[in-house]
Parts: C-alpha cells; structure tokens; sequence
C-alpha cells in the first residue's frame, strides 16, 4: 500500500477558500453502497437520516493557535501549535527557509520571545516566557490549513468553527460539522435523530505529509479524545433498537474507534495513534459525513477503507467532474459503509 494509490487530480480552483454565506447551504454527495450518486444540499441531510439514528459530533474547539514572527537572524518564521506541553512549553510545527536550531531565539508579534529547547521527530519544543495559551488568546492567528491562499480574517473566528464547539484545544477544526447550523440540529433532533458528543483535538500532524515509517509501523501522529460512558451508552442503545451510528467526521470515527477493546466499545481518555487504512474492520460506524480529503494523505485513506478505494475514487473523479469545492471550507460528503 501506497500514498500514491490514493492520489486524484484536483484543478487548484476548487480549493475553497471561503465559507459560503450559509453553512448548511453547502452541497453534500450521497455515496450509496449501492446505485447512483446523489446531490444535495446539506439542508437536506434529514432525507438521508432515519429516527433513532445516532449523530456523533467532535466538540472541540479550534484555538488562535498560529504566531508569526522572526528569528535572530531576521527570517521569516512561522509557528502552529501542536499541543502545550507545560503553561510555558509547546510542542510546535515551525515553517521557515532553514529550521532553527537547538538553543535559537525566536520573535513573534508583537515581541513575544521564545527559545527553541529541542525537537520531537518533525515538531520543535518551544520555551516562552509567560503562559502560551494566554499569549494565544490574545494574539493568536486563526490556523487556516496551508491550501488556503490568504491571511486569516475576523470571519475565520466564527466560520473556522463548529456552532456546538466547546472544548479548546485543536488547532484544526473538525470540518465535516462546519455545514451544521443550530437550527439545522434542532429540526434533525425534532425529527428523531440522537445527538451525542466526543472531543478530539486535532492537531497540527494531520497536515503533515504521511511518512514511511507510519505507513511501515501503521501509526499515526497522537492526538487527544475523550470518549464518555454516555456516548457509549447512546451507542449501544442505538445498536439494540436498530438505529444507525452515522459520525460526523473523520476525527469522530478515529475516535469512536479507538475506544474499542476486544470488540466492545468502553469509555475512554487519553492519546490515540490509530491508524484507519484499507483492510480496518469497522467497530461502531455505520455511516460518515466528511468533507473531500487531499490527495495520498491518511483521511482519504480512512474514507478508502470504509467504503472501498476504488468506489471512493470515483466519487472523487465526480465531484471534480461537477465541480464540488473541496477541503476545509468545501462541500460534503454522506458515506455508507461496505461490508
């Protein structure tokens, strides 16, 4: 297996690179097991849903997790969070023309200092001076991911977040929930669909390129869930009275997953590593709704295992084909699982 067996082209217009007006006014794709690909507009996901299904959302909350500054030698550098180690020590991507070394001073806006105290694999520890979640809050950029073409804007602080986010801590937003609206929730739960909730913190690893030792060890970069008892119970009683597990996002189904022991799904805290490729035998998802992934990376190969490599291809070659807008601020897709 292959990043390159997970590759499709996409024209660089339909990247999106704003939200629309509407969150819910976006387009979703059904993807049947079986017959045609349908189009929708995700105001419409209700006729796709049944009562007594089970919608599971990521409550996290992006942060202002984005500094932008210099080092001593004048360069240009860039840093995204990726976790806070200590109130004062961050685990950080750096993006710069030469990495910074162990012990080199960094200046970001607006001369806030921190010192490079050593590396983890591609992240670097940084060492500020006052606490960094406060420094963060108060000068933080909104971490737009690196397909979009522009600075962040106030807009970003809203739209760059789901309407049900509580948690702070990821620095990537859980995208597939952007298109909710609370008024899209409300009439869904009206209407006999479940709602419950996990936390996942996205972090800055899911940008990164896959790496070979990931895909030999299979692996992926940790990141942070919470999995509760009455999510587990939700689950299990959606289960006996034939309803549906139907997650919302990639990050949901690596964490509903993940909290999987010897087929039964229990109440759990801490770090995941799970990697989800084709061959994974499905636990607890009956069905996804998910944004459109890059091309070789470890959510398309996710979705690929859930519900074909070859069938996730083609819906891909359609939506480009219909031109859906892809990636964080794009379109959806509404994924059944093949057994």
């Amino acid at each position: 297996m292959k990043p390159s067996d997970f590759s499709y082209e996409l024209p660089a217009e339909l990247i999106a690179q704003t939200p629309l007006a509407q969150r819910e006014s976006s387009r979703l794709l059904h993807v049947p097991v079986e017959g045609d690909f349908r189009e929708l507009r995700f105001a419409q996901l209700g006729t796709l849903l049944q009562p007594g299904d089970l919608l599971v959302l990521n409550d996290t909350r992006v942060i202002p997790a984005r500094l932008i500054g210099r080092k001593a030698s004048g360069g240009h550098v860039e840093m995204l969070l990726e976790r806070i180690l200590e109130p004062e020590l961050a685990l950080v991507q750096l993006r710069s023309s030469r990495s910074p070394k162990v012990g080199a001073e960094l200046t970001f806006e607006p001369g806030i200092d921190a010192t490079v105290e050593g590396r983890q694999g591609t992240f670097f520890v940084l060492r500020f001076q006052s606490d960094i979640a406060d420094i963060l809050d108060e000068h933080g950029h909104v971490p737009l991911p690196p397909y979009i073409s522009r600075e962040d804007e106030p807009v970003d602080r809203d739209r760059y977040q789901t309407v049900y986010a509580q948690e702070p801590g990821a620095v990537a937003a859980p995208t597939a929930g952007l298109h909710f609206s609370n008024k899209l929730l409300q009439a869904l739960q009206s209407a006999g669909t479940r709602v419950a909730e996990i936390t996942l913190h996205v972090g800055a690893g899911t940008f990164l390129p896959l790496r070979p030792d990931q895909l030999e060890a299979g692996r992926l970069h940790e990141e942070r869930i919470e999995v509760g008892a009455e999510v587990c119970g939700a689950v299990e009683r959606t289960r006996e009275q034939g309803g549906r597990v139907i997650a919302v996002g990639t990050t949901v189904v690596r964490a509903l997953e993940s909290a999987v022991v010897d087929g039964v799904m229990r109440p759990f805290s801490g770090e995941t590593d799970i990697f989800i490729r084709p061959g994974y035998k499905f636990s607890v998802v009956d069905a996804m709704i998910t944004n459109f992934h890059l091309p070789e990376s470890s959510l398309l190969m996710l979705v690929s295992a859930f519900h074909g490599t070859d069938a996730i291809l083609r819906a891909y070659r359609y939506a480009v084909d219909q031109r859906f807008r892809f990636f964080s601020y794009g379109d959806a897709m509404f994924l059944e699982k093949r057994t």
